[in-house]
């Protein structure tokens, strides 16, 4: 009879414990289901991927760099099919393009992959050319020297969770540091290497294949007035777009002084004209800016950005819209405060800054003890985010902002 009533208590027991993980489970999911995650916009508006359609009547490319951890070919596919849902872009090409990347300035180095792929309207008025860079191939490498760490000799000592997390930062911690290092002129190369086959050329004349150096030609000029360009980043690829473009504004000096080719002299002066969005998602320019030297160039926006300033035709672009999203949960994303721009940014790039604080994490009450976010769904989960993906696509404070940012967002909308 004892062993009866003991048998009878355990299964009593279990039965409580399950029926307790089932509320608990049934409690959390009930939260995510209700889906309350903050989205909050500070910052002029701007209108996506449409106001670029609307400036370039036809062609839009964008340019994607990925940030911090091994990458490969492919990484933008999911966003890719989104975006292009989300402006209706119903047609793709069957194929890629992909170009290995090259510089002259470092020869010997594989300076990593850009691929490219075309997305077009039914009736194919509307184009996206889509060029994915990754620039892995340049530090992964140097993180090679860690994999030891993980192996069977150190990971059977570890806690299974641990080892998992240990094999991320691993893999992504090296990163920013390489950067800083001697790899940074190598990824700027590979950075101005896809912007340059970007703005030159069209998909027809893009090669499938091909290991040569990107060299502005004549095509390049009857392009760029109709051309259209985006810049997205992930993470430590904020901090790589804005160093390749203020790397840019540095050889744009070089040809205003009269020291380039006529065709690079015609391409500076229409590159003017341009107004360029850049989407920062998990942003970490603060961060990455510390210990660093300043640019060059800075707390001049007025003598270089507005229209009769002294060095107006000195500039870059006629303004850089930077669109920073960060998930407050995201222990490696970080707003711009406004006066980030003034003192860390290249006056020639005319920047302005719209912040978004969105959560792409869900908020979860831990039974009273607490709220809690997953943080590596914070820091990796903005591509696949629908608010953030039609921010990118229609913008805010125009006539094609999305049913979901007006229903989902607050916007604070900033004024001269």
């Amino acid at each position: 009879m004892k062993k009866i009533g003991l048998l009878v208590g355990s299964l009593m027991l279990s039965g409580c414990a399950s029926f307790g993980e089932g509320i608990a489970t049934a409690f959390l999911e009930k939260q995510e289901s209700e889906d309350l995650r903050e989205c909050k916009i500070f910052g002029k508006q701007f209108g996506g991927m449409e106001a670029s359609f609307e400036q370039s009547q036809h062609t839009v490319k964008v340019l994607m760099v990925h940030g911090v951890g091994s990458h490969v070919p492919g990484y933008s596919s999911q966003f890719q099919e989104k975006l292009a849902a989300e402006l209706e872009l119903t047609k793709l090409s069957g194929r890629y393009k992909e170009i290995m990347l090259t510089h002259p300035d470092f020869p010997e180095q594989d300076l990593g992959v850009l691929r490219v792929r075309r997305l077009l309207s039914a009736d194919e008025t509307r184009e996206i050319l889509f060029y994915e860079l990754t620039w892995s191939a340049i530090t992964d490498p140097e993180k090679e020297r860690l994999k030891y760490d993980t192996s069977g000799a150190y990971s059977f000592r570890r806690a299974e969770v641990n080892q998992m997390l240990k094999v991320f930062s691993n893999d992504t911690s090296p990163d920013p540091m390489i950067y800083l290092g001697d790899a940074r002129e190598e990824i700027l190369a590979s950075f101005r290497s896809g912007f340059c086959w970007m703005a030159g050329k069209g998909w027809d004349a893009l090669p499938d294949h091909t290991n040569e150096q990107c060299v502005f030609d004549k095509e390049v000029i009857t392009r760029l007035p109709s051309d259209e360009y985006a810049i997205i980043s992930h993470s430590l690829g904020s901090r790589i777009v804005m160093d390749g473009m203020q790397s840019i504004a540095q050889r744009v000096g070089k040809a205003t002084d009269g020291n380039h080719s006529e065709i690079e002299a015609s391409f500076v002066d229409t590159f003017q004209q341009k107004r360029i969005p850049f989407y920062l998602m998990s942003n970490q320019l603060p961060l990455l800016e510390m210990g660093q030297q300043p640019p060059e160039i800075i707390d001049q926006q007025d003598d270089y950005c507005i229209p009769g300033g002294k060095k107006y035709a000195d500039r870059l672009v006629a303004s850089t819209s930077i669109i920073a999203f960060s998930d407050p949960n995201d222990l490696l994303s970080y707003a711009i405060p406004q006066e980030f721009a003034r003192h860390h940014l290249d006056s020639r790039l005319c920047a302005e800054i719209t912040n978004i604080n969105i959560n792409v994490a869900h908020v979860i009450d831990m039974f009273g003890m607490g709220k809690f976010a997953n943080p590596l769904t914070a820091h990796t989960g903005y591509d696949s985010d629908d608010r953030v993906v039609a921010l990118i696509a229609e913008g805010i404070g125009t006539q094609n902002t999305a049913a979901i940012i007006k229903e989902r967002c607050d916007w604070v909308e900033y004024v001269d």
